[in-house]
């Protein structure tokens, strides 16, 4: 069974310096649950109605590559 990259992860700042507030840890990691949930769930649909997963896992990296940063400095 692999890791679990959600309980593996150290999430750092910018910076380098290891993230350390447990209510920021928290929602982070319930966030990244939750959309876990919603792309397995997509998966399994996409499968089940005969898409090819390949494709499929290719349109949600380009989905997250495709993401912007509000709040990025420059």
């Amino acid at each position: 069974m692999s890791k679990d990259p959600l309980t593996e992860t150290v999430w750092r700042t910018p910076t380098g310096e290891a993230v350390s507030c447990v209510d920021k840890l928290k929602v982070l990691n319930e966030n990244l649950g939750e959309l876990r949930n919603m792309a397995q769930d997509a998966l399994e649909d996409a499968v089940l109605m005969g898409c090819d997963e390949a494709q499929f896992r290719r349109v949600i990296h380009a989905l997250i590559e495709a993401l912007v940063n509000p709040y990025e400095k420059g």
